[in-house]
């Protein structure tokens, strides 16, 4: 479990699929038999001490069979979905297909982009050139790369995550062989390193997890 300041007050916790019950069960331990409320894309637990945990659904809607709000909430989370994976950074890029946690198929690449020049004059003119080229060259092999794994398998998934950096995804965005992948985007953007196949395969605890806003009583 993971834990960060929220904007605006309160604190954002990670909580993965198979330790979700026993956070629920810390929460009524903590501030009492709470209120539940559910909507498509969130569940709300308020304390009986005011304490309220938001607990934002991952690959909404949430499932309206099997039980309350927190039951079918486990039952949503703990699905074994199949989702699509593409990392950018400039640069660098990774793209995957996952079964619930497991990585199914893969590509990880990356192309040389040099830093900015501090020269001036025709020397820099030359340099940004050379670089601008550099980034396209990048782009084009992170869009191959995406249409490779994912493009061609895109009828079998749920969902595609995307993350990286968000300069660098959204430069291909105006590919329009990426359209039907972009189409599947799904919550939460992921803040990365440079995408290399550890990196990718440690993802499904990211986008899996359930984030939960938590606001303790005032």
């Amino acid at each position: 479990m993971t834990s960060r300041p929220a904007k605006g007050g309160g604190r954002w916790v990670s909580v993965a699929p198979d330790r979700l019950n026993r956070w629920i069960d810390g929460f009524v331990d903590r501030h009492g038999p709470p209120r539940v409320t559910a909507s498509a894309s969130e569940v709300r637990l308020e304390g009986a001490d005011g304490a309220v945990a938001e607990c934002r659904v991952p690959f909404p809607p949430l499932v309206q069979a099997g039980g309350g709000p927190l039951a079918r909430l486990v039952t949503h989370v703990r699905t074994e979905r199949r989702v699509g994976v593409l990392l950018v950074r400039l640069g660098g890029h990774a793209a995957g297909i996952f079964q619930g946690a497991e990585l199914l198929s893969s590509k990880v690449g990356s192309r040389p982009v040099h830093g900015r020049s501090a020269a001036g004059g025709w020397s820099q003119r030359r340099f940004a050139r050379r670089r601008e080229k550099q980034v396209d060259q990048a782009h084009e092999a992170a869009a191959e790369v995406a249409l490779r794994v994912l493009g061609t398998r895109v009828e079998e998934l749920e969902a595609v995550v995307l993350g990286g950096d968000r300069r660098a995804v959204d430069a291909l965005r105006s590919d329009r062989r990426l359209a039907p992948v972009f189409a599947l985007e799904a919550e939460p953007f992921l803040t990365v390193p440079d995408p290399r196949l550890v990196v990718l395969r440690d993802t499904p605890a990211q986008f899996r997890a359930v984030r939960i806003r938590v606001s303790d009583p005032t």
